[in-house]
C-alpha cells in the first residue's frame, strides 16, 4: 500500500491562528471597498500623519544614498539615539551593543522569545493581552500561561497572581504598559510590587512592551520595570519603538535594550531572517528620537479628549460597562450583559465574537472581540479616528445594544 501523502505544512503552524485583529481590519476594509458605510474602530494605529521633520529625514537619506545594507542590529547612529532616548526618558543607561533595532516591535519580541525558549518553557502573560504574545510563545515551542486580571484591578497583574502562576518551567513574564487592549498603566509602585515577587525567582526574565509609552493621559508619569527595579535590569528586555508615539506604524521600527548576552543572540537570529531594518526607515527613526518632540503632546491631548468623549458616550448605554483607560488609544468595555440576547436581525449573541460580528453586519461598526485578547466578555474599541466618526459609531453601538432582546 502506498504511503499517504504528508502535508507540506509544518506542525507548528497548527499552534497559531492568523492575527485576529488583522482579520477584523481586513474584513472591515473589504466591506468598505464593496460600498458599505463602515466605521472602523478596530485599527491599532494612530490616525495622525508622520511628522514632517521625520518624513524630510527619510527623503534626505534617499538623496544621500543611504540605500544599502546596514549592520543587522541597526546603524550606529540609531542605536546611539536609542540609548539617548532611554537615558532621557527612563533614566536607563545602555551601551549601543545592548540595543537591537528590528522591523517593528513584533520582531523584537519574536527574536527574544525564539532565542530563549526551549520546548516546554513557560511564559506568563497577564490578560487581556495583545493577541500575538501567546502565539509567538507557542511558535517558539513554549507554553503561554494565561493569567486573567480582573477589571476590579483595572486589568493589571497583582503580585499574588504572579506568584501563583510561577512554576519551575517559567522563563518569561511579559508585561505591556500602557496596555493593548485595556489602556491600563502600571505605576512605579505597582511594578515595584511585582519586582518583589520576581526577586524570589532569579531564573525568570522580564519582557516589558512599552510601545505606547508616549501615549499616557491625565499627566500621569510613565515607568518601566528596569527603571522601577534597577537590580532586575540584567534580566529585563525593554522593548519600544516609533510606531505609536511618532505615528510611524508603516515605517516598521522597533527596538529593544537588554543585557548583551541576550541582545547578541537576538542579533544572530535576525541575521538569519530579515537582516537589517530598512535603511531609510532607520534614518527617519533617528530624527524621530533625536528631533523635536512637540508632535507627541498634540497627539496625547487629542487622544485624551477622544477618550473622554467615548467613555462618556459608552457609559450611557445601559448594560455596557466601560472604565477610563490611562493610556494608549483603546477602550475595553464589558458586554457580558448582552450575551444570550438576540439582535434585531435575528442573530443570537452567544459570545463576544458574535456581538462584534453582528455589530459589523447590522450597524457597520468594526470592533474586536475580547476573546482575541484572551479575555472574553469584552470588546476593544479604538478611538483613533475623528470625533465625528466616534460620535456616529457610539450612536450606532447604542442603537445596537438597545435593540437586543
Amino acid at each position: 500500500m502506498a504511503d499517504r501523502p504528508r502535508s507540506p505544512i509544518a506542525d507548528r503552524m497548527r499552534r497559531i491562528p492568523t492575527s485576529q485583529t488583522i482579520a477584523v481590519i481586513e474584513k472591515a476594509r473589504a466591506l468598505s471597498a464593496a460600498g458599505r458605510d463602515i466605521l472602523n474602530l478596530s485599527a491599532g494605529e494612530p490616525d495622525f500623519e508622520t511628522p514632517e521633520n521625520i518624513k524630510a529625514a527619510a527623503i534626505k537619506a534617499i538623496h544621500d544614498g543611504q540605500t544599502r545594507y546596514t549592520d543587522v542590529a541597526g546603524v550606529s547612529v540609531l542605536r546611539e539615539a536609542v540609548t539617548a532616548k532611554f537615558k532621557r526618558d527612563n533614566n536607563l543607561v545602555y551601551a549601543p551593543g545592548e540595543v537591537i533595532v528590528g522591523t517593528g516591535g513584533k520582531q523584537i519580541i519574536f527574536n527574544a522569545l525564539l532565542a530563549t525558549i526551549n520546548a516546554g518553557d513557560e511564559a506568563i502573560i497577564p490578560t487581556p493581552c495583545w493577541v500575538s504574545y501567546p502565539d509567538i510563545v507557542s511558535l517558539a515551542d513554549g507554553i503561554p500561561v494565561i493569567v486573567p486580571c480582573s477589571d476590579a484591578h483595572n486589568f493589571k497583574l497583582q503580585p499574588d497572581a504572579l506568584e501563583s502562576a510561577i512554576t519551575s518551567r517559567t522563563k518569561w513574564l511579559i508585561l505591556n504598559t500602557p496596555s493593548n487592549p485595556s489602556g491600563a498603566l502600571y505605576s512605579r509602585e505597582e511594578l515595584s510590587a511585582l519586582a518583589t515577587v520576581l526577586r524570589r525567582h532569579p531564573n525568570i526574565w522580564i519582557l516589558t512592551d512599552d510601545i505606547y509609552e508616549k501615549l499616557v493621559f491625565d499627566g500621569l508619569p510613565f515607568s518601566t520595570m528596569a527603571q522601577a527595579a534597577p537590580d532586575l535590569r540584567d534580566r529585563t528586555l525593554t522593548m519600544n519603538g516609533c510606531s505609536k508615539g511618532y505615528a510611524m506604524t508603516g515605517w516598521r521600527i522597533g527596538f529593544g535594550a537588554g543585557p548583551k548576552e541576550l541582545i547578541s543572540e537576538m542579533v544572530k537570529l535576525q541575521s538569519q531572517s530579515t537582516s537589517n531594518t530598512c535603511s531609510i526607515a532607520q534614518a527617519a527613526a533617528v530624527e524621530a528620537l533625536s528631533g523635536p518632540q512637540d508632535s507627541i503632546a498634540k497627539m496625547v491631548t487629542s487622544f485624551q479628549e477622544r477618550r473622554d468623549l467615548v467613555v462618556r458616550l459608552l457609559t450611557s448605554i445601559q448594560g455596557l460597562t466601560c472604565g477610563t483607560p490611562q493610556g494608549a488609544f483603546y477602550v475595553f468595555p464589558g458586554i457580558r450583559h448582552f450575551i444570550g440576547k438576540r439582535t434585531a436581525g435575528g442573530t443570537d449573541i452567544v459570545d463576544d465574537e458574535a456581538f462584534v460580528t453582528a455589530l459589523l453586519a447590522e450597524e457597520g461598526v468594526a470592533a474586536v472581540h475580547g476573546a482575541a485578547f484572551k479575555y472574553p466578555g469584552h470588546i476593544r474599541i479604538s478611538y483613533s479616528t475623528s470625533v465625528t466618526q466616534l460620535e456616529d459609531a457610539c450612536k450606532r453601538i447604542h442603537r445596537f445594544c438597545s435593540s437586543l432582546h
